[in-house]
């Protein structure tokens, strides 16, 4: 849950959300559950639906009579060519533009708006529940203060800054498709649980719960991930005959690091519209 509460007298007066899907609307969430006011947003999309109440809503640029110093852009990275000359008339002057587009360099942003400050954001939908790490990359030359954005990015999870752009096609794999991933293992254990005699409830509730303490205590523990699995493991007892399944040639470490090259690679794709 969101505990965190936004200082309003900090908080940018006006956000324009220019594309709203899933990860705008979870960022939406996560700051309204904060205490920022919706009427601080204004979402210009032509589809958006079941956003928080008192959030402003356009279907076109066309709809807009005013500009915006923050545009956050949600759409899809092989669109903003084509929707650039839209999005440019809702910029005021020396606007900050915030780039949730996969694969889209701030080059490309800069090039699209030429008098704006950019900035790369990769949060994923924990942001609803300010459990999100929040990957931003600014460049150097970006009039910014870390503070502020530190502070605005705050109720939606962790900041993390990144200090080399190139990181960033790894940061969306790892932090924005990384939970898909984490669901696919939920269910996976979920399965397994069946097919080792428990019912399906029982074993879907086992392996939420079980995921949910493990993420809180290595969140929470100044020991690793594998101090902490070394911690659960007794020679020659279950957890290492478990182990040993999933350490054998290196599998788990072999398909994490393929499923995570596979999604940076997408994402650069995506962005230079090279996909089929």
């Amino acid at each position: 849950m969101n505990n965190i509460k936004v200082a309003m007298s900090a908080f940018p007066s006006k956000i324009c959300f220019y594309g709203c899907g899933n990860m705008g609307s979870a960022m939406l969430r996560g700051w309204v559950a904060a205490g920022v006011s919706p009427d601080t947003f204004h979402v210009v999309d032509p589809v958006a639906e079941n956003l928080p109440a008192g959030v402003a809503v356009s279907r076109s640029t066309q709809d807009v009579t005013q500009q915006f110093d923050i545009v956050l852009l949600g759409i899809k990275p092989q669109l903003l060519a084509s929707l650039a000359p839209q999005i440019a008339p809702l910029l005021a002057p020396d606007a900050l533009v915030i780039s949730i587009l996969a694969g889209t360099t701030t080059q490309t942003l800069s090039e699209a708006f030429p008098t704006a400050r950019i900035v790369r954001l990769m949060p994923n939908l924990a942001a609803a529940i300010g459990k999100s790490p929040l990957g931003v990359f600014a460049p150097k030359d970006t009039a910014l203060s870390k503070a502020d954005m530190a502070a605005w990015l705050a109720p939606l999870g962790a900041v993390i800054w990144i200090d080399d752009e190139a990181y960033m096609d790894a940061v969306t794999a790892l932090a924005g498709s990384g939970p898909a991933f984490i669901y696919r293992v939920i269910d996976a254990l979920t399965k397994g649980g069946e097919a080792a005699g428990l019912p399906h409830a029982v074993a879907a509730q086992l392996a939420i719960k079980m995921t949910e303490g493990a993420a809180m205590l290595a969140a929470t523990s100044p020991e690793t991930p594998e101090t902490l699995a070394a911690r659960v493991t007794s020679p020659g007892g279950t957890t290492a005959a478990g182990l040993a399944v999933l350490d054998a040639d290196n599998a788990l470490d072999n398909l994490m690091t393929q499923t995570l090259r596979a999604a940076r690679d997408r994402g650069a794709a995506l962005a230079k519209g090279d996909v089929k």
